[in-house]
């Protein structure tokens, strides 16, 4: 069965076609549901890291096609910008040594990939945000090579009817314009996935949304965007603005953008899809031909083409995922709040922070969001983004009742309360207690030393400038050691303080 692109550029008659078999689709997945059709817990995990590749003198390198070629691997693929690649790990069970194991396999994977990378005078690096990328480097010349991503940007330019504006305000304040989705590629994240009964999805997710600040509060690396120093995590309101096919007129009626933290916790993974097809509309027009129904009719487990299309062109923080493996269907939560990097050790710190947490919060027999408003949730993720590590953060008071909250840093909450809750989590799976404690141990150093990737790159800058570099020199040095230290493996927070130090 081949996909099918819905001709004249989506016309009416076209948008309301496939608008249907989105809902057939919708329809489908109910039915699913319903006859509990879904693969057993397996407590599988999935990691996915976006990458940047940059030359030795720490610009980028719009290279991608040339390293996938040497690279000759299906783990690796293109993502959005030509200095862009994405690596995928297989699935592992949650349990014993998987956290050494996948930290080796990424070790491996990404020195091998860095090696190739050097072929064409280039390498490798895990970070949020390139610094030295500037707003010429995110021009439509430079997506890659793929004919969804040319589509993807003409449906979303069309949408939007006129430029993009970035506008963000931080320690600096960064204005420009942009013609296509290109300045999205700047975002590159660690995306981690999390196979899950339909039973327990609503509460994996949930936990999952309360615990998003924390995640960016310790793992922050995104604090330079197009030269200047803006929010300490600066993937997520660049990602809103640089996807947002909302003319102003909409945005000021209050219709939601693309990327969005959401509004409300959930009692069903439905309920994401189905809010997905009522708020937005669909803008990659592919059609498969699959019937999903007359598939479910005739016994079959329907592919959902469409729906799990749309789905990926609503960038959720946290992901519901329909997949379909050895012909049973299975539901996952992915999360894409994380930035890449700094190190294997960093990431797989986070990823042991993340699987943590949302194990132990999702059992708890008075759950947290019973007692923190979603709007605060959300309130909490801007506040880690902007201030990273430095954060405030309001939290259900310990011992508290009637929903009393309380403004907490983000470290004393980690460490009195989050932090042990990951530990409990982690034992829950079965982590090997050795697996637990080196990699909770990282988070814990980060917050007693308050520093994470975006505190170290800032402060590297600023001592850069300090020596008397001008803004263009101290941004490629602080990329350059970043690169240096990025591959010995130390975690981020014992690093030295600045450019050659």
């Amino acid at each position: 069965m081949g996909d099918k692109v819905v001709a004249g550029g989506i016309g009416l008659a076209d948008r309301q076609r496939h608008r249907a078999k989105l809902r057939q689709c919708l329809e489908a997945l109910a039915r699913l549901l319903e006859e509990k059709r879904f693969d057993r817990p397996r407590n599988l995990m999935g990691l996915e890291i976006e990458l940047n590749l940059a030359g030795a003198d720490g610009m980028p390198s719009m290279v991608n096609a040339e390293v996938l070629e040497r690279i000759a691997s299906g783990d690796f693929q293109t993502e959005l910008g030509r200095f862009n690649l994405e690596v995928n790990i297989v699935p592992h069970r949650l349990s014993g040594s998987v956290l050494d194991q996948l930290a080796e396999e990424l070790r491996t994977t990404l020195h091998y990939a860095d090696r190739k990378a050097m072929e064409v005078d280039s390498g490798v690096v895990m970070i949020g945000i390139l610094p030295t990328l500037e707003d010429h480097h995110l021009v439509s010349a430079n997506l890659s090579a793929d004919e969804r991503y040319a589509m993807l940007n003409a449906q979303v330019v069309a949408a939007r009817g006129e430029h993009f504006t970035i506008d963000i305000e931080g320690v600096e304040r960064l204005t420009c314009t942009a013609e296509s989705i290109a300045p999205e590629a700047a975002c590159t994240s660690v995306q981690l996935h999390l196979q899950v009964t339909p039973g327990r999805f609503a509460a994996v997710w949930n936990s999952a949304q309360a615990v998003a600040a924390a995640q960016i509060a310790v793992g922050a690396n995104s604090p330079f965007l197009f030269g200047r120093e803006v929010w300490r995590e600066s993937r997520p309101p660049l990602f809103v603005q640089s996807t947002d096919t909302r003319p102003p007129e909409l945005t000021a009626q209050g219709v939601r953008p693309r990327t969005w933290f959401g509004e409300r916790w959930i009692d069903s993974a439905y309920e994401l899809f189905e809010e997905n097809l009522r708020f937005f509309p669909p803008v990659l027009p592919i059609s498969a031909d699959e019937d999903p129904l007359r598939v479910l009719d005739e016994g079959g487990v329907p592919m959902l083409h469409e729906l799990t299309l749309h789905n990926g062109t609503v960038y959720r923080w946290n992901r519901p995922v329909y997949g379909v493996a050895d012909g049973v269907p299975h539901l996952r939560v992915e999360n894409r709040v994380l930035p890449a990097g700094p190190t294997v050790t960093d990431v797989m710190a986070n990823t042991a922070f993340y699987y943590g947490l949302v194990r132990a919060l999702a059992e708890e027999p008075r759950p947290v969001w019973s007692r923190l408003p979603f709007a605060v949730a959300a309130d909490n993720f801007d506040a880690a983004c902007r201030h990273g590590i430095d954060a405030l953060l309001r939290w259900p008071k310990a011992g508290g009742r009637g929903g009393a909250l309380e403004r907490v840093p983000a470290v004393r909450l980690v460490l009195e309360e989050l932090l042990p809750l990951a530990a409990a989590g982690l034992d829950a799976w079965g982590v090997e207690p050795s697996d637990r404690d080196r990699y909770l141990g990282v988070v814990e150093g980060r917050c007693r030393r308050r520093t994470n990737g975006a505190t170290w790159q800032a402060a590297a800058y600023h001592r850069a400038l300090e020596r008397g570099l001008d803004r263009h020199k101290a941004l490629a040095v602080t990329t350059r050691r970043y690169c240096e230290l990025m591959r010995t493996g130390e975690p981020v927070h014992t690093w030295p303080a600045g450019p050659g130090d």
